[in-house]
């Protein structure tokens, strides 16, 4: 079921449609047009979509026909660097194809990756401006020609599915919701990550595993969290777990937030199972430091399990100890390399040709040095696997619609549908959820 918000943001975009012109009915784009904050041309166009700011004013009026006040979030100091990797390996996978003579040949792929803001709101204006480029009217979808062929993204699963409305394929890394495994319902959604189908048993069977038969649980308030925790608590019954709580929250609601503050530490259960997106999370853990709320083991989800911005000397007295699922780790030959050389080259204007002699170049200056955590954590490449696979999948597909060979290239003549996707050989590397596998032996 849509939470409030999302019926809300979709009413408001149902009734901006408005009939321009005979006799076709077209949708109105609320406001300015929505621009990439990252963009190379090629033969074919994939688009991305990642929460590379983190939203930091709240849409005010979303009433239609109302002067509307657009949401600002790119402030130097909500970089979320965690997706802005996301947004690099995207690019990184993509210059790899383009460098390859059997993938592809003669065939160059560009890309327009948009900053959705953890925001459902500018998803909807991010997928729109990537089915429909810069204009100002919304025409007829996939019956036409989009200004991307594909999408990568959204991270989190809310935002996936208002995207995968309007977009023809869409292969997501990190969106788990089993509400999208529906092939019936998301005929043109795939994604490289397992549903949380399975995540939600397992937590319920790890709870038994530790002999925690009574406990808290507090989900994010939309489609991620309700639909994880409800399989959850189904679960949980059958393994004889009890729950003494179960409380959700949503990001723009501090007030309910403050209501699961009083509900925990007024609780007896020991034992909290979190649900909750990354964003719901470190909400959920500064209150919790605020009031000073210890001695609770947390049971965790994929979205914050292995997130080490989470952990600061103020929330580790509340984290330490945490339990949880992490997406598998992997290795791609030359992603950190070109992932730390990108970040210090860009903003500390420091030269070097691999990661060795950029470091040293850096060290000179000791102050911008301090700063060289930033490319911690990239031996765990986790959700970057995932978007890695999605772009070989759909260079894979693109590669057999174009008839491409070894000897005569690719046939640029022939048009590619956005339909088309779906059921060629995308369809056929995913099992029944939806769910990419590995490109190995493609």
């Amino acid at each position: 079921m849509l939470s409030g918000t999302t019926v809300l943001i979709l009413v408001g975009l149902i009734e901006a449609c408005v009939t321009v012109g005979e006799p076709a009915s077209l949708c109105q784009i609320q406001g300015s047009p929505e621009f990439p904050v990252l963009s190379k041309e090629g033969d074919v166009m994939i688009g991305g979509a990642f929460s590379i700011h983190t939203l930091s004013n709240v849409l005010h009026d979303l009433l239609v026909g109302r002067k509307h006040n657009i949401l600002l979030c790119y402030s130097s100091f909500s970089i979320n660097l965690r997706e802005f990797r996301f947004a690099q390996t995207m690019i990184f996978a993509i210059e790899e194809i383009n460098n390859k003579k059997d993938l592809l040949p003669n065939i160059s792929i560009g890309y327009r990756i948009y900053d959705n803001c953890a925001s459902t709101l500018s998803s909807m204006r991010a997928a729109m401006a990537l089915m429909n480029g810069h204009e100002l009217t919304l025409g007829n979808g996939c019956s036409g020609q989009s200004a991307v062929h594909a999408i990568i993204g959204e991270s989190e699963s809310s935002s996936t599915i208002f995207s995968v409305l309007f977009i023809c394929l869409q292969i997501s890394h990190s969106a788990t919701c089993e509400c999208l495994s529906s092939r019936k319902e998301y005929p043109a959604f795939f994604r490289t990550i397992v549903s949380d189908l399975y995540q939600s048993r397992a937590l319920a069977q790890l709870v038994k595993h530790f002999g925690w038969t009574w406990v808290g649980a507090v989900n994010s308030d939309n489609d991620y969290g309700n639909n994880g925790m409800a399989i959850f608590l189904s679960a949980a019954q059958e393994e004889g777990v009890c729950v003494e709580y179960t409380e959700k929250f949503d990001r723009a609601e501090p007030e309910k937030l403050l209501k699961v503050i009083e509900v925990i530490k007024k609780s007896t259960a020991r034992v909290i199972v979190g649900f909750l997106s990354h964003v719901e999370m470190n909400n959920l853990l500064e209150q919790l430091s605020l009031h000073n709320i210890t001695g609770r083991q947390f049971i965790g989800v994929e979205a914050w399990i292995t997130a080490d911005s989470l952990v600061t000397p103020t929330s580790f007295s509340v984290l330490g100890g945490a339990l949880g699922f992490a997406v598998q780790k992997a290795n791609i030959s030359g992603l950190e390399d070109f992932l730390v050389r990108g970040f210090w080259e860009t903003e500390f204007l420091c030269n070097g040709t691999n990661r060795e002699s950029v470091l040293r170049t850096c060290k000179e200056n000791p102050d911008l040095f301090q700063l060289k955590g930033h490319d911690d954590g990239l031996e765990k490449l986790r959700y970057p696997t995932n978007i890695y696979k999605a772009i070989y999948a759909v260079a894979h597909s693109l590669h057999n619609i174009l008839k491409c060979s070894d000897k005569k290239g690719c046939d640029k003549a022939l048009e590619i549908k956005p339909w088309e996707f779906p059921s060629q050989t995308i369809r056929r590397l995913c099992c029944w959820d939806g769910t990419v596998n590995s490109t190995e032996g493609l």
